[in-house]
């Protein structure tokens, strides 16, 4: 049978940058501490700020609340509209990060040949989620309500509420609601 597991956001630890700009939430990761294949984090933008730079990170990266743009060390600007997703990595990394207001921005970080997908968009009725062999789904409700169904197995969603889905290969899982919705499908390692 596929598994829903809440992930409790009560648990989750905030940690502020040293310039004061930013506070992460490291959301999961493939394994605790610094050997990580894979990273969810919850990033809060209160101001203009440098981007970290990272040559090991492929990195797919998405404001939720406001408009940013990013700035890259050749001038180039990237201005990414709320809910678009950006892929970055160490020939494409940006050097800033702008905010046109304070905004919440969502973040999967990739090392080595790890795969990944990030995805973020309204909500609207129902959608269905499939997942080969090996992998498995993170749902966070930014807005709204919703109900995920999977196997008999039901949960609801409320906003902020965030969900591992484990599928069973080739079963669908049914998410129905209205809002605003993060989803990451990851390989389960």
């Amino acid at each position: 049978m596929s598994q829903l597991n809440r992930l409790p956001s009560e648990t989750l630890q905030a940690r502020p940058c040293a310039d004061g700009g930013v506070t992460i939430t490291e959301v999961a990761s493939s394994s605790p501490g610094d050997d990580w294949q894979w990273q969810l984090t919850l990033v809060d933008i209160g101001r203009d700020v440098e981007f970290p730079s990272h040559t090991d990170i492929r990195r797919q990266f998405v404001p939720l609340d406001a408009a940013v743009s990013a700035t890259f060390p050749d001038g180039r600007t990237l201005h990414l509209k709320r809910f678009d997703v950006a892929h970055f990595d160490r020939t494409n990394a940006p050097e800033g990060c702008h905010p046109e207001s304070p905004t919440r921005a969502f973040s999967l970080k990739l090392r080595n040949d790890t795969q990944g997908e990030l995805i973020v968009r309204p909500l609207n009725g129902t959608m269905v989620l499939l997942a080969p062999g090996g992998w498995r789904w993170f749902v966070l409700l930014l807005s709204g309500q919703a109900k995920v169904v999977a196997d008999h197995r039901t949960h609801d969603l409320l906003q902020n509420d965030m969900l591992w889905i484990d599928p069973i290969p080739g079963h669908p899982v049914r998410i129905e609601g209205g809002g605003e919705i993060v989803l990451a499908r990851l390989p389960i390692l």
